[in-house]
């Protein structure tokens, strides 16, 4: 899973990384950037929020089923699809040999966050690299392999054609995993409730994933699911 910043993975495939993590696969989170933007503190220490929200998302990961974390600590707001960005998540991908891979769909319209395109992109241009012996040829002298995915699942598609279906039990582990980026309860999770009945901010924040995930399932013919765009011909 290759994400733009910590609790990208949990809001937009979290179910997802819980069901394959409960039936047995092994799971990798590759995150890109720092996460130094995630507050609306102008007094607030910046590197004490980058090092809570490493742990929040160690936490998370956790949660969903364990798994590798990695961070590539870019800077948050200032992500770049360049070569020498493009060639470490070459690496990260050689080196975990993964079948499957999820990322941002880069070719998303009417995107807002600058970030989650260069995320995108710099997913599927890392595939593309990391498959080609001569793309980051000094990675093979270092004892990597090419490595080609089978499939890659692209999350806030800009057309969905694929889901993935899940159990009520993932559906409570990534609401849990969402909850433990604590940090970005009031600009993330608050803001994202939207209006409603529920008393407790937080609560209603658990009813809107609830309704997403019934919203994607309903499209799927599924009680609960994610919705991604499915490349694998492809690659």
């Amino acid at each position: 899973m290759i994400a733009a910043h910590p609790d990208d993975a949990e809001f937009q495939c979290g179910g997802t990384l819980a069901k394959w993590a409960r039936l047995g696969a092994a799971v990798h989170h590759l995150v890109l950037t720092d996460g130094s933007k995630g507050t609306w503190d102008r007094t607030a220490d910046v590197a004490a929020l980058v090092a809570r929200r490493r742990d929040e998302q160690v936490l998370a990961a956790g949660i969903l089923g364990g798994g590798s974390v990695e961070f590539l600590d870019q800077t948050d707001g200032e992500l770049c699809a360049d070569i020498p960005t493009r060639d470490r998540v070459c690496e990260v991908i050689r080196r975990i040999q993964p079948d499957v891979v999820l990322g941002h769909d880069p070719w998303k319209r009417y995107r807002l966050h600058p970030d989650h395109a260069a995320a995108g992109r710099l997913c599927v241009e890392g595939i593309v690299a990391a498959r080609d012996p001569w793309f980051a040829p000094d990675q093979l002298r270092d004892g990597l392999t090419p490595h080609r995915p089978r499939a890659l699942l692209l999350f806030e598609p800009d057309a969905a054609d694929h889901a993935e279906t899940f159990e009520e039990s993932d559906l409570t582990l990534k609401i849990e995993a969402l909850l433990a980026h604590r940090s970005q309860w009031v600009t993330t999770h608050l803001a994202r409730s939207g209006p409603g009945t529920a008393v407790d901010p937080l609560e209603r924040f658990r009813e809107r994933e609830v309704e997403l995930a019934v919203g994607a399932g309903r499209w799927a013919g599924a009680s609960l699911a994610e919705a991604y765009h499915l490349i694998d011909d492809e690659l």
